[in-house]
């Protein structure tokens, strides 16, 4: 078994794609992902921005030439992330997930806090609660918004925002997780269909919608994340399911708006956390927490 940096390549980015791939399908009887793939949130883009700002936290492991298993990591500010660790189903139960996330370790030596996004899969769980994270349960709320529920007085207005905002978005990012997103919204902004703002006497957030689905909303009171929250399930395209992702405990907040507007609550996988208590209120993103 060849151990690598994975390298800025197409070749490599979709070598970890087509791994991920696999590897999600065989989690597809499991709670919480029958019937949805993952979502493809220009997936390259992704993995090449990681291999950018972290070439030495992605690692690609090879067997006879083929590439069997990736793993994505990331360093914020004394933060690190855990942001892809996969498998192929015919190389697993071999101990290359421990390889792999011991590389990736090494790589976040000196981090105080860790994060990490876990699927159901219950060797997964085994493998991050024996790595020293607490395991949050996640929830999800998917469905079509109930338009007749997103009844808001609107005292706090909400606007689209830009790059010329990244000074309000690394402070309120510091203030809830102790580091800075930085070049991640980069990528955010690029990709994703919009960025909201709120900011105001009572305090500031912001939040990132693509399509139907919530990436990341921080703000530093739950009266601005619901408000934030709202505006990005109003502007969710009629006849476009809604979904917002990794809710723990600490999010009733997101949880009250989703029922409100109709959405449907469940359960999926947990949100890893080391050396810091659950970012509140705080939707991650599932890559780049």
């Amino acid at each position: 078994m060849l151990l690598r940096l994975v390298q800025d390549t197409a070749a490599d980015a979709e070598a970890v794609q087509h791994i991920a791939r696999a590897s999600f399908a065989s989690l597809a009887d499991s709670p919480g992902t029958a019937g949805r793939e993952r979502p493809p949130v220009h997936r390259l883009a992704r993995i090449r921005h990681l291999v950018r700002t972290d070439p030495q936290g992605c690692w690609l492991a090879e067997h006879d030439g083929e590439p069997v298993g990736a793993v994505l990591s990331l360093r914020r500010e004394g933060l690190w992330i855990l942001a892809l660790l996969v498998v192929r189903p015919e190389a697993q139960g071999r101990g290359l997930g421990r390889l792999l996330l011991e590389r990736a370790t090494v790589y976040g030596r000196g981090c105080l806090r860790g994060m990490l996004c876990a699927s159901p899969s219950p060797a997964a769980a085994r493998r991050y609660r024996l790595a020293g994270f607490t395991l949050h349960p996640a929830m999800t709320l998917s469905g079509r918004v109930d338009r007749a529920g997103l009844i808001d007085p609107g005292d706090i207005p909400v606007h689209p925002g830009n790059a010329t905002h990244r000074h309000l978005l690394d402070s309120v990012d510091r203030r809830l997780r102790g580091a800075a997103h930085g070049p991640d919204h980069e990528l955010l902004l690029a990709h994703c269909d919009e960025l909201l703002i709120a900011d105001a006497l009572a305090g500031s957030g912001y939040c990132y919608r693509d399509g139907g689905e919530v990436k990341l909303l921080a703000a530093t009171s739950k009266r601005i994340a619901a408000r934030l929250l709202r505006e990005a399930l109003a502007r969710v395209p009629d006849g476009v399911e809604a979904r917002v992702e990794y809710l723990t405990a600490e999010q009733e907040w997101a949880l009250d708006v989703g029922l409100e507007v109709g959405l449907t609550p469940g359960t999926r996988g947990y949100l890893g956390l080391r050396g810091m208590r659950p970012p509140a209120p705080y939707l991650p993103n599932g890559a780049l927490l």
